[in-house]
């Protein structure tokens, strides 16, 4: 099979219609990454008037701090249960949407609107709806006999900056879910169920491998997404705590860099950062995509 190739009249006309985005790139990532990695190798005295340069010394001090290792075991935590609650529940939904012949536009486009909401407002949301005080789910837990309490309880707190987290990115998910499930061919579907196949083994044996570039996709934007995106959910929930219980990464960046103001190793922690989500993504590309079936 024979492919067409664009051809152009002028030379220059490929290099100007990629200028603009390679433009953006440099001016967006590459140069805020070298200048957060020149940054990450100096010292600067409490009131910014000289710097020191220290070579890796802010890595080599990180690595040796107890609270930075444990906001990386906080972050992998928040990020696994971030991601599978935000992708499970948003393939629940699509799988339902997918089966309504009625009003599947009408709970596609209110499914939708969550997207819509800044990570900020979310994370206020749901701190209202889990406040201790007025909140109607320490109310309803109380019923049962469980004791709410974010502001003291680590692990309630994490609870509730994954949930919130979660809910922000299930619309996107949800998308992606439901345009997959549309796409599958329903031959394949009716002759399982001709051939004596339940409702879930048709699922799991046939519409969930055909959905696996789709999960595929979907689990390396989300933990993207866990690892960036998620600051203004616990800026707005937690501040990081109680006691550090949800100081992720990309907060203590915020916290070490500007209200500490201890710009050398905020800017070092923000080079670890983007090499992890890199080795993530490399790993991910790598590996589980062996898995993907196209």
């Amino acid at each position: 099979m024979q492919t067409k190739r664009m051809t152009f009249s002028s030379r220059w006309l490929p290099y100007a219609l990629l200028a603009p985005q390679v433009l953006i790139t440099l001016v967006f990532f590459v140069w805020p990454a070298s200048q957060a990695l020149w940054q990450s190798m100096l010292r600067e005295d409490p009131f910014g008037l000289r710097s020191t340069f220290v070579w890796f010394r802010n890595f080599e001090r990180l690595f040796a701090d107890p609270h930075y290792l444990a906001a990386m075991k906080t972050t992998a935590i928040f990020a696994v249960g971030t991601t599978f609650l935000a992708m499970g529940v948003s393939l629940l939904f699509a799988v339902m949407v997918n089966r309504m012949l009625r009003s599947r536009e009408w709970y596609t486009t209110l499914l939708v609107w969550p997207y819509a909401v800044a990570p900020a407002i979310a994370g206020v949301l749901w701190w209202f709806m889990f406040n201790t005080s007025v909140g109607i789910v320490p109310y309803m837990l109380q019923g049962f006999g469980y004791d709410w309490n974010h502001r003291l309880d680590g692990t309630d707190a994490m609870i509730l900056v994954v949930i919130a987290a979660a809910w922000k990115q299930i619309s996107y998910n949800f998308l992606f879910f439901l345009a997959g499930l549309q796409s599958i061919p329903q031959s394949l579907i009716e002759a399982a169920s001709i051939d004596g196949a339940g409702r879930m083994k048709r699922f799991w044996t046939i519409v969930f491998p055909l959905l696996s570039p789709t999960t595929f996709f979907l689990m390396v934007v989300n933990v993207v997404y866990a690892m960036f995106d998620t600051f203004g959910v616990i800026h707005a929930t937690t501040e990081g705590g109680p006691a550090r219980a949800t100081n992720i990464l990309v907060y203590k960046v915020f916290r070490d860099g500007f209200v500490g103001g201890n710009l050398g190793s905020s800017a070092a922690q923000s080079v670890i950062l983007m090499a992890i989500v890199i080795v993530l993504t490399v790993i991910q590309f790598r590996w589980i995509e062996r898995r993907v079936n196209y």
